[in-house]
């Protein structure tokens, strides 16, 4: 008998707040009952994975099961945080999704290179952003297995 799963954490670094805004609503229109936490930069993604600062609370800020990571961000950009992310023995088994405008073949490579899962360029409609959303919920949601407790300590 399989145990049902425990809807996992979802964590997205994106510095745009109406980037955040409509990603929250797509997961709403989706019903997608994930927790939904956000980071504006790669530093604010390093300290929320290390419980550092204000995301020290566990209980509040619970270790994601799959991350969604913007290129471009002030302080820290995407491409730094994930070489960091995925060099940490504790954390490279958390999924990364690149969620990015940037189209560059150089992009595209460098973040698979670097230990990116997926990467998808932001769609630039409300709809197609649905779309996206629902592919992501289905793949990574419902048809992956993930572990069952990401990260620090947990492998």
């Amino acid at each position: 008998m399989t145990t049902p799963r425990q809807p996992i954490t979802i964590l997205m670094a994106e510095d745009d707040p109406d980037d955040r805004l409509m990603t929250r609503e797509a997961f709403a229109e989706c019903r997608l009952g994930n927790p939904l936490h956000f980071v504006a930069d790669g530093e604010e993604l390093m300290d929320y994975l290390h419980r550092r600062g204000a995301y020290a609370d566990e209980a509040r800020y619970p270790m994601p099961g799959l991350i969604l990571l913007d290129l471009n961000m002030p302080r820290k950009d995407g491409r730094e945080a994930l070489r960091e992310l995925k060099a940490d023995p504790e954390l490279r088994q958390i999924p990364v999704v690149i969620l990015t405008t940037s189209k560059a073949e150089e992009d595209v490579s460098a973040s698979y290179r670097d230990g990116a899962n997926s990467f998808i360029t932001k769609p630039v409609s409300f709809g197609a952003l649905i779309d996206v959303v629902q592919a992501l919920g289905r793949y990574w949601l419902q048809i992956v297995d993930l572990p069952a407790e990401p990260g620090r300590g947990r492998e």
